[in-house]
Formats: structure tokens, C-alpha cells, sequence
């Protein structure tokens, strides 16, 4: 991760620009004084920087939950806020070099609104859950030019990677994202995608609930895949192989095919080590046979106006509000000249939302931007109101 490790952390007057870039507020957790936010607005992107101060080292680093797009307007801000602040800099791992010519010219990178907005349907959809290297998404979408490709990875080396070749090879049919892949099935439109891809993900042994096959994300795959669509699975885990085969077979109806060390037409580096090692490689494909009916999400994020005094907002660090179906944890409380924010969790269990909420007097607003319009997140949003109002 991006880092300046400095001497001291040292407050500039908000707002600032400096470089191109925005800083807009700072927000100070009032549980923990060891960590600040500092808001940053860079390329239309909305961030924050975090500072931390970690076994007697001050750090300056980017905020995981924000993160942008693009990782070169992270090294930007952190130098920009280095220099407005004039910071002595002990270490750091932030290149000052210009960003690579190849990731100036990308159009495939895209934020989570591109497609809530107005999700591509003039053609076939197929999606990579997880493409690390990349070599079997860009592989699909040099070899199959009349269908979009979306690939969905959070690995930002991984991503870039992708990026680049995408433009060296010229490949207009491939969108790139960097969010949770669980999230992101419950706004593709019904019918519409012939693959899903979900090869060698993170076995998760000792915590499943973060596994990407579930029942909920097969139940999402089954409704987006067009009539043989096909939802692949690739492990080389016998864990995750018989733990998946479990689940698709408690559907009261369904089509699998199951192959053992299949040969494909690409494959990614570590299937290479693994097959000179001899693991044997799962495959588990599940074929839908059925159309579902249209995606139908509807509700709005607007608050009410706040009746919880500012002592009652501290109070709500740590808590947690259940309901059917998901819940509400207040993570931390923070405080900024203009009131309060609350990072916080909500929605499902099994694939909750991580976001921020500012309170200014009695207004509140979600930042940097909205949840993803879902069922879950739409009925947490009802509870949320609730909560903040007594």
C-alpha cells in the first residue's frame, strides 16, 4: 500500500489546493486520537488519506475504504499534502515518476456509478470474478471481440496490469472494476450474461463467509445468466472444490458439470506452478436452464433530518443493530469541524457495504458517494434513518 512513514504529522488550513489537488476537511476519530481523515478530491475522485500513527512511526497512507480508481492520483495526494504541509519524509514507497503512458490512454477502468448508472446492454455480458494475472480475461476478450468483458479484481497491481495490456493489445470490449464482485451481481440486469468466471479465488478456509460461492451469489448468478449461461468454477483447493459442490447441489434444481484437471486454452502462472507440482485442478460449471424475471430495485438514500445530539453520535461507536436479513455496525466516530462522520457496515451478512456518513447539524449525507442501490442496501438505509432518529 502507497506510504509515507514521516516524523510528524503536521495540519495544513482546510481547504487547500495544492498540485491539482483538493483537500477538503480533516476528520479526527474520537475514540482513538492516533488516527486522522483527510478528505481529497483529485480527477473527479473523492478520497480520503489516512494518518496513522503505528508502533511509534507517524503514517501517511491511503484509506482502504475509499480508494480510488486510480492509483497514481494516491501517489499524487500523498506528495501533494507532503509538500502543502511541508512534512519530513523518513521513508516512503510513493515513485514521483509520471504516471505510465499506457495507464494515460486507458478508458477501461470503471467506478461502481458506470454501471449502477446505466449498466451496458446493447450486447453479451461475460464476468471474471478475481482475474490476478489477467491472462485468461484479456486472452476472452481478444478472442471473442463482439462480447463486453468485465473484469473485477482488488488487487491494484493485478489491475493495472490488465490496464495496460488492454491497451497495447488495442481491446475495446473490456471494462475493468475494482469492487466487491458480490456486490456488483445484485445490480447486472436480469438475463443478460453468457459466463461467469471464478477461477482459483481465495479458498478462505478458516473464515468461509468471505468465500465468493455462496448460495446468495449462485442465487445472483442463476438470475443474471442468460438461458445456458454458464457460471465456472476453477480450484485447485479439494476444500473449496467439495464446499462448493455442497452448494450448488442444495438447489432444488440444477445442471453441473464437474471436470477433473481439464486442459484450457490459457492459463494464469500459478496453474502452471501448481500443475508441475501435480495438484489436481476442479473445475465445477453450472448450466441455467431458466429465465428470471427482471431486476426490479426500488427506494432512494435521503435522510431524515437527525434528532441524535452529538453525545448520543460518540455513543454509537462499537454498536450494533440487527434486522431480518442484515445489520448496522458503527465502526468508528469521527469528528470535523462541521459536526460528525460514522464509518460504518451495513446491509447483508454475507456481502455487507463499508461506508462513511456525514452529519452536519441535523443534516446527513452519505460520502464520498452513495451505497450500491440493492434490496439489502436499501432496507439497511430504512434501519440507518431509524437509528439516527431515536
Amino acid at each position: 500500500m502507497p506510504h509515507l512513514h514521516i516524523k510528524e504529522f503536521k495540519e495544513i488550513a482546510f481547504p487547500m489546493l495544492k498540485d491539482e489537488v483538493s483537500f477538503n476537511f480533516i476528520a479526527e476519530n474520537m475514540n482513538h486520537n492516533d488516527e486522522k481523515l483527510i478528505s481529497v478530491t483529485i480527477d473527479s475522485e473523492d478520497f480520503f488519506l489516512l494518518v496513522k500513527e503505528e508502533e511509534n512511526r507517524k503514517l501517511l497512507k491511503t484509506d482502504k475504504l475509499t480508494r480510488p480508481a486510480s492509483i497514481h492520483n494516491v501517489h499524487k495526494a500523498l506528495l501533494a499534502y507532503a509538500k502543502a504541509a511541508s512534512l519530513e519524509i523518513i521513508a516512503s514507497n510513493v515513485p514521483e515518476a509520471q504516471k505510465n503512458i499506457h495507464l494515460q490512454e486507458e478508458t477501461a477502468l470503471k467506478k461502481i456509478e458506470y454501471f449502477a448508472n446505466n449498466f451496458p446492454i446493447d450486447k453479451e455480458i461475460r464476468i471474471e470474478v478475481g482475474f490476478g494475472s489477467g491472462r485468461h480475461l484479456l486472452h476472452q476478450a481478444a478472442s471473442n471481440p463482439n462480447i463486453l468483458f468485465i473484469g473485477i479484481e482488488i488487487h491494484r497491481p493485478s489491475i493495472e496490469q490488465v490496464l495496460k495490456q488492454s491497451v497495447i493489445q488495442k481491446l475495446d470490449n473490456l471494462l475493468v472494476l475494482d469492487y466487491d464482485a458480490r456486490l456488483f451481481m445484485e445490480l447486472v440486469p436480469s438475463n443478460l450474461v453468457g459466463a461467469i468466471y471464478v477461477h482459483f479465488p481465495v479458498p478462505w478456509d478458516k473464515k468461509p463467509h468471505r468465500r465468493v460461492i455462496s448460495t446468495s451469489f449462485i442465487e445472483e448468478s442463476r438470475r443474471v445468466l442468460k438461458v445456458n449461461g454458464t457460471l465456472e468454477l476453477r480450484t485447485d483447493s479439494e476444500n473449496y472444490y467439495a464446499y462448493s459442490y455442497e452448494t450448488f447441489i442444495a438447489f432444488k434444481k440444477t445442471t453441473l458439470h464437474i471436470n477433473k484437471n481439464r486442459d484450457i486454452a490459457v492459463s494464469s502462472k500459478y496453474e502452471d506452478r501448481w500443475k508441475k507440482m501435480e495438484k489436481n485442478i476442479y473445475d465445477v460449471t453450472m448450466i441455467n436452464e431458466e429465465l428470471s424475471e427482471q431486476l426490479a430495485v426500488e427506494g432512494d438514500f435521503i435522510f431524515s433530518k437527525v434528532s441524535l445530539s452529538l453525545e448520543q453520535i460518540v455513543k454509537l461507536h462499537n454498536q450494533t443493530f440487527r434486522f431480518e436479513g442484515g445489520f448496522i455496525h458503527f465502526e468508528r466516530v469521527y469528528q470535523t469541524k462541521d459536526g460528525a462522520m460514522l464509518r460504518l457496515s451495513m446491509g447483508s451478512f454475507d456481502r455487507p457495504e463499508h461506508l462513511y456518513i456525514l452529519i452536519n447539524d441535523t443534516n446527513v449525507s452519505y460520502y464520498p458517494e452513495l451505497p450500491l442501490k440493492s434490496r439489502s442496501n436499501l432496507y439497511a438505509h430504512k434501519e440507518l434513518n431509524k437509528v439516527l432518529n431515536g
